[in-house]
């Protein structure tokens, strides 16, 4: 059984319970797997990266056959600003879609899902070159975002969640977490090699992956901590903005766009 978001975001939870920890977020128009049930809450696998966790049953639009079979040929264009706002056809009532979110068109048309047939600005959806420069074009409209577990708005997100929205605008799917994220790409021995665009991985004292930032310049990155916003980095770390110390300690970096 597969399901489609049609709300703005759907908190995807570690357990089947509104307490459970948020683990991640499904945007609008992203499908799901469903594979497990408990009472109101059903066990998905997000098809865009395979993450997985507990959804609301009643947050998700389970997909008829024939639903199925239609989205199967359709074209999914992704939002390409962090925030754009669709209507429904019907009741012309206003729906917020995040950065990233995926829309469904069938012979040209965007999809009806019954009264939920969305039409949104074509220019949100336009896609553009990709190169590092537009990855970091992107990433600076999500600053000062609050930070949040699990997000993946610029309503709310955590450094690997806006790692893998920015380059899910430009169709580049990445897993969801950073010690995920870390296995993708060429490895860049030196910051001075570094371009614009490319991704540094940070690790505790455990030498566990456990932040990431996108790359502006050899000496800078912008990544979510605390919220989204642009400190310094060297050889040794990131050097924070505001205490002028080292707040995370640099592992690796990445060149996900060759």
């Amino acid at each position: 059984m597969t399901g489609i978001i049609t709300l703005s975001l759907v908190p995807l939870r570690t357990n089947h319970s509104e307490q459970s920890e948020m683990c991640s977020q499904l945007l609008y128009g992203e499908r799901v797997e469903i594979f497990e049930t408990h009472d109101r809450w059903c066990r998905v696998r997000n098809f865009s990266d395979n993450n997985t966790g507990w959804a609301d049953k009643k947050m998700i639009h389970i997909l008829t056959e024939k639903e199925e079979a239609e989205l199967s040929q359709a074209v999914f264009k992704r939002v390409q600003i962090p925030l754009s706002f669709g209507e429904t056809a019907i009741e012309s009532k206003k729906i917020l879609l995040p950065g990233s979110s995926l829309v469904p068109f069938v012979n040209d048309l965007q999809y009806q899902f019954g009264d939920k047939e969305l039409h949104v600005n074509c220019s949100d959806l336009v896609e553009n070159e990709v190169n590092g420069n537009r990855i970091a074009f992107l990433a600076i409209q999500f600053l000062d975002a609050p930070y949040l577990w699990g997000g993946k708005s610029v309503l709310g997100i955590d450094c690997s969640g806006l790692v893998q929205v920015v380059y899910a605008m430009c169709n580049i799917q990445l897993p969801r977490d950073a010690n995920q994220q870390v296995e993708y790409g060429q490895t860049i021995d030196f910051l001075s090699e570094t371009r614009v665009g490319d991704l540094a991985f940070f690790e505790n004292d455990e030498g566990k992956i456990i932040h990431v930032g996108i790359l502006l310049a050899p000496n800078k990155i912008i990544h979510a901590s605390g919220w989204v916003k642009i400190d310094n980095i060297d050889a040794q770390g990131v050097i924070s903005s505001q205490t002028g110390e080292y707040s995370h300690k640099l592992r690796i970096l990445k060149r996900i766009i060759l």
